[in-house]
């Protein structure tokens, strides 16, 4: 006799036992493996990144402290002692005092001026329409494209009208100038992701414009006023092309001058010690900023993504 599985007639769909499920089990050469590949290849990349960027500031750095002997007979190998008098005689000799003085100046006076035009012009473009608005954001947008190196004769004949050509207070206004529309774009899109009701409780209590935007909105935006003093400090400190047209008086050219005339003066005679002293001493401001603020960038560059 046939048995058949179907259920009794006096038994209904819901009284019938569960049927087990089965699930398939993940084989050995699934996702997981795929994953640990792309991590492998991905930090040797990193690795290899980390490498080539660290490796030539080391050995700038450990070659400033050797004797010129040294760097041409083992320019690999740790100096035998440290001279710290290639450092006191770029300081003092090759006149690295006075060129590191003079960028100072110049990058803190025009960094406070662009940041402070720059976010002032960006709160008004993100949070005001008036007729013209998108227009005057799109020539901040087109100063960002438009080559530097095209406006260096306007630039020129601009300042010497003006008496301010070989002079600080010049090149001040031109870096300032040449870094508004960077700043501008990123301030623009920054002020755009902070809320609108902190500004308009502010109003209610009677603040004006003016002090609603600078004890409310810009302390709310300081993670992107790092970031972008970070760029901008970095961009005019390593700035070399303006001062070289506008700024060509010994007494007030700056350290990027300063390090090509140090290498050109010694003529036949090079002073490499003093040379790579020099450049470290130009390169240790940039580094100290990013090491202090480099937690402060990165926030600043993700803020407007996670809002």
């Amino acid at each position: 006799m046939k048995t058949t599985d179907t259920p009794p007639a006096d038994v209904t769909p819901d009284e019938r036992p569960p049927v087990a499920k089965t699930t398939a089990v993940p084989g050995p050469l699934d996702k997981p493996s795929e994953g640990r590949t792309l991590n492998f290849f991905s930090h040797g990349m990193l690795i290899l990144w980390a490498f080539m960027v660290v490796m030539p500031l080391l050995w700038a750095v450990m070659t400033s402290f050797k004797t010129d002997r040294d760097i041409f007979s083992s320019p690999w190998a740790l100096p035998d002692s440290l001279h710290f008098e290639n450092w006191s005689r770029a300081w003092t000799e090759a006149n690295m005092s006075d060129y590191f003085l003079n960028t100072v100046i110049v990058v803190g006076f025009s960094l406070v001026g662009t940041m402070l035009l720059g976010s002032m012009a960006a709160y008004v473009l993100a949070r005001f329409e008036f007729p013209g608005n998108r227009f005057i954001y799109f020539l901040f947008i087109g100063g960002m494209s438009f080559p530097i190196i095209l406006a260096l004769v306007p630039l020129f004949y601009v300042l010497q009208n003006l008496s301010l050509l070989n002079t600080l207070p010049g090149l001040i206004l031109v870096y300032i100038a040449y870094s508004l529309p960077f700043t501008v774009f990123f301030m623009t899109a920054f002020f755009r992701t902070l809320p609108t009701s902190v500004a308009e409780a502010a109003f209610v209590d009677g603040a004006s414009h003016t002090r609603t935007f600078f004890q409310v909105m810009l302390p709310m935006a300081k993670p992107g006023l790092i970031s972008i003093s970070i760029f901008n400090f970095l961009g005019q400190w390593n700035q070399y092309m303006l001062p070289t047209v506008l700024n060509t008086d010994e007494d007030r050219k700056v350290l990027t001058q300063g390090l090509v005339q140090l290498a050109v003066s010694q003529g036949y005679k090079g002073d490499w010690s003093g040379l790579f002293a020099g450049l470290v001493m130009a390169m240790l401001p940039v580094l100290a900023a990013y090491i202090i603020f480099q937690r402060q960038v990165v926030a600043g560059l993700t803020a407007g993504a996670l809002k």
